[in-house]
C-alpha cells in the first residue's frame, strides 16, 4: 500500500507542478518579455499550451483513476473544467490576455483537483494507520 500512496504523491505532485509551469508560463513570462528577449519568444510560443495540455491530460486522468477519486462527481467536474479551459486556451484563436486568463484559471483548476485529490489520499493513509478502536 506504501508504494500505490509513493505513486499518488508523485502523480498528484507532477500534476500540480505542470500546472505552476503553466502559470508561470501565462503570466511571468509576459511581464519578463519587456526585459529578456528569450521570455518575449517563449511567451508567444505558439506550441507551449498545446504541450501542457499533452503532458496534462493524461498526467490527471491516471492520478485521479488511480486514487479511485474518479468516482467523486465534483472532483470530475473541477479536472474536466480546468482541462476544457485549457484546451480553449490552447485551441481557440483569441486574444492573448483572454487565451492567459483561460489558460490561467484551467490550471488553477487541475491543481485544486490535484490538491483535494493528495489531500483525500493523505487522509485515507491515515485512517489506514490509525489502530482500530
Amino acid at each position: 500500500m506504501a508504494r500505490h500512496n509513493h505513486l499518488q504523491r508523485g502523480l498528484d505532485g507532477a500534476a500540480i507542478g505542470l500546472s505552476g509551469l503553466c502559470l508561470v508560463h501565462c503570466l511571468a513570462l509576459p511581464a519578463m518579455a519587456a526585459l529578456l528577449p528569450l521570455a518575449a519568444n517563449l511567451s508567444h510560443a505558439e506550441w507551449l499550451h498545446p504541450l501542457f495540455l499533452a503532458m496534462a491530460a493524461p498526467i490527471s486522468v491516471f492520478a485521479l483513476a488511480r486514487s479511485g477519486n474518479w468516482k467523486r462527481p465534483g472532483m470530475v467536474a473541477l479536472a474536466v473544467a480546468g482541462l476544457s479551459l485549457m484546451a480553449a486556451g490552447a485551441f481557440v484563436p483569441m486574444n492573448d490576455w483572454a487565451e492567459a486568463a483561460l489558460t490561467s484559471l484551467g490550471g488553477l483548476a487541475l491543481a485544486g483537483v490535484h490538491l483535494l485529490n493528495a489531500r483525500i489520499c493523505s487522509c485515507a493513509e491515515q485512517a489506514e494507520l490509525e489502530p482500530a478502536a
